[in-house]
């Protein structure tokens, strides 16, 4: 009997050790989108309640800044928060949402992505599902719309979910309705009834389950993946990774001082830049003020080129030596109430991320300056560890 007791409570305990390992930590999709009246808003909240009907997934709401900041918006839309470019990469899959706008989408949601360019070089939104869903007042180009929009989701390398015929069954075929087999739409200037219909907000859910589960489906994938990763598997070659995204390092920059360009101690190597490019600072001055958003990333993506230049040097030519981005510290030459700092800083996390991988997770913070040498736009303070 007790025999009997003891392999019955080890068959539990390892039932509820494979549960607890096999059990995914929480899916996060944003539902990003451009509304001014509050059709596609009302769709939007329609995608990210069937996104959070499947398990263990969150559905976060926002939307892009309007090209036109006195422009007047929907209540409800006002009240959402601003997405920045940068946050794209964070979330485990994308809902895009737009109105038709001659079609295409949105001058508003075209120029959200013209900044995106970091992000494209450094494939962050690679193997991203994503989806799209509109609203048009006459109901014409709405699936040029869409379509036009998977391609820029597309040249992200993004997976794209489309709609097919899910829920044509519950479809109400008395009044026209604006569904496509890309993505859902709403006949926003519709006489007939209220808008977005039932129909269409239900077509919309659906679409939010099915993105929801593409993500679900791919993150526990991976999660899978590194449950089965050992240490006989081919270890990450850093020279290959600079290749195949086509990042040529420049020559690390000579000290112009009585200091030297990083120092180690106990495998820790220290290293400071500035925007340095072929001699020049790359973009100079204050940002905010002489310098835009776009010019002090590009500044920023630049330094941290030039950190892993010096960093290579650092490592006897070998990158492969590195075991672990500890920290990463970003001083901006800028006017007195600027703010945003962290989304300039996200070039050199990106970039780090992207050719270090896993190792190139680091600790952050960034910081305001009233000035910096030779009028940088940016400083970069590096510590990383190495074998």
């Amino acid at each position: 009997m007790k025999k009997q007791l003891l392999v019955l409570l080890i068959a539990i305990f390892i039932g509820f050790s494979v549960k607890a390992q096999t059990k995914s930590s929480e899916t996060n999709v944003l539902v990003l989108i451009y509304s001014q009246n509050g059709g596609t808003y009302k769709m939007a909240k329609a995608i990210a309640e069937g996104i959070q009907e499947y398990p263990n997934t969150k559905a976060t709401l926002k939307r892009v800044p309007s090209i036109n900041t006195k422009e007047k918006l929907n209540a409800d839309v006002e009240k959402l928060p601003i997405a920045t470019i940068e946050e794209l990469a964070n979330y485990d899959g994308i809902a895009f949402g737009s109105p038709v706008h001659f079609a295409n989408i949105s001058a508003d949601m075209n120029y959200f992505f013209s900044q995106s360019i970091p992000l494209w070089t450094s494939r962050a939104l690679e193997g991203k599902p994503t989806t799209v869903f509109m609203s048009a007042g006459s109901g014409a180009g709405k699936e040029a719309a869409i379509l036009s929009f998977w391609n820029i989701l597309a040249s992200h390398g993004m997976i794209i979910v489309p709609t097919g015929i899910m829920g044509t069954a519950t479809l109400d075929k008395t009044v026209p309705q604006g569904n496509t087999p890309f993505g859902a739409t709403s006949l926003a200037g519709s006489p007939v009834g209220t808008r977005p219909s039932q129909s269409e907000l239900n077509l919309a859910k659906e679409q939010g389950k099915a993105l929801a589960r593409v993500v679900a489906g791919l993150k526990n994938t991976e999660n899978i993946k590194s449950v089965k990763t050992t240490s006989t598997e081919t270890k990450m070659d850093i020279n290959k990774t600079l290749k195949d995204n086509n990042i040529v390092l420049p020559e690390a920059p000579k000290p112009v001082g009585n200091y030297v360009p990083f120092t180690i101690s106990d495998h820790k190597v220290y290293i400071n830049q500035v925007a340095l490019k072929d001699g020049k600072i790359l973009n100079p001055g204050k940002v905010g003020a002489t310098v835009t958003e776009d010019q002090a990333k590009e500044a920023t993506y630049q330094t941290m080129l030039n950190v892993i230049a010096v960093l290579k040097e650092a490592c006897g030519g070998d990158l492969n030596k590195v075991k672990q981005c500890v920290q990463l510290t970003g001083y901006f030459n800028t006017t007195p109430e600027y703010t945003q700092h962290a989304a300039i800083m996200n070039s050199a996390s990106n970039l780090t991320a992207l050719v270090f991988g896993e190792k190139g997770k680091h600790a952050r913070a960034t910081v305001g300056a009233a000035s910096l040498p030779i009028n940088s736009a940016v400083e970069i303070q590096a510590i990383f560890e190495i074998e």
